[in-house]
């Protein structure tokens, strides 16, 4: 199917999706537990994005970020990470795979209204997720995405006995794709390639909501920005650092959605599409970028003053949503 064929399909399917008005409920877990509704070293590999077309779609899956949740398992191996943040002004992550599937990918959290308008991008991406809140569920099927959500009879997913839940849920991505789908299927609208020019050295770079924050230390050696999270170092399950290539700062509106947790909290949706600004980091250097995405169906693009588009660094991405006063 043509790319352009796709993008009608997919945005009228998605403004449908989440056109309905909803109401205030609770949340659906995934097996054994119920989901609380809240977001309670080796070098980083290089990926190719010049490859052959894609085999099959993306995977997206939701990953918990509190502090019980961490270390995370197989974020090293995503090829983009996006940060948004939840309720109680705390913070979760979807982790997008299609050049290389880990074993294992965790903990696995629910899925929020403003996932359904960021995978949008995608030609029908696998989201997985552990649960969702119960008037929720009918709008992700009704999006154009396959929900992968976690149940009894799932052999992908798995509870881990060494962790208390909701934060010992894991995902066996290869139990939903065989084989990993390709560069070519991150229809992301990002670019990569050489440096623009000017930019501001910078050594670390913090984003922090109110119950959360992000830190990127750029590291000659790693030639990487190493991440920290909360004010502790973010690791890998087997010790390394996660440590990106690029790291994007947008700036979005972030308003109230239709529904609220089982606290009573309501559930941030993160508008990622439109228009704004960002700062993009890479080589130990920040750029000020403007970004823009003009319906669900198509990427994100980023450019410079002068209107020209804003190369990425080869290798891991991760973007965070920080909203905009």
């Amino acid at each position: 199917m043509r790319r352009g064929t796709r993008r009608g399909r997919c945005a009228a399917l998605l403004t449908a999706a989440v056109a309905v008005s909803l109401g205030a409920v609770g949340c659906t877990a995934g097996p054994g537990a119920q989901d609380d509704g809240r977001a309670s070293t080796a070098p980083v590999p290089e990926r190719s994005h010049s490859a052959a077309p894609a085999s099959g779609p993306v995977l997206a899956v939701k990953v918990d970020n509190v502090r019980a949740a961490r270390p995370q398992t197989g974020l090293e191996d995503a090829d983009v990470v996006y940060a948004e943040p939840v309720e109680a002004g705390l913070s979760r992550l979807m982790a997008i795979y299609a050049t290389e599937l880990p074993e294992s990918v965790g903990p696995v959290r629910s899925a929020r209204e403003s996932d359904l308008e960021l995978l949008g991008q995608f030609d029908r991406p696998v989201l997985a997720f552990s649960g969702a809140q119960s008037k929720l569920l009918p709008i992700i099927d009704k999006a154009p995405l396959r929900a992968e959500p976690a149940s009894e009879d799932s052999d992908a997913y798995v509870r881990a006995g060494d962790r208390q839940a909701p934060h010992n849920l894991y995902l066996r991505p290869d139990e939903l794709l065989g084989k990993p789908s390709g560069a070519a299927a991150l229809t992301t609208g990002f670019t990569y390639g050489k440096a623009p020019a000017g930019g501001r050295a910078e050594s670390s770079h913090t984003v922090r909501y109110p119950s959360a924050s992000f830190a990127f230390t750029w590291s000659d050696s790693r030639d990487r920005w190493l991440v920290s999270m909360d004010g502790s170092p973010a690791r890998t399950a087997d010790g390394g650092r996660l440590a990106p290539a690029t790291v994007v700062v947008q700036h979005v509106r972030v308003r109230e959605s239709d529904f609220r947790d089982f606290r009573g909290s309501n559930s941030p949706y993160v508008e990622s599409v439109g228009s704004g600004e960002a700062e993009v980091l890479r080589d130990g250097r920040v750029y000020d970028a403007t970004w823009k995405r003009g319906a669900a169906a198509d990427g994100t693009t980023f450019t410079t003053g002068d209107g020209k588009p804003l190369n990425f660094a080869e290798g891991q991405v991760w973007v965070v949503f920080a909203g905009r006063s």
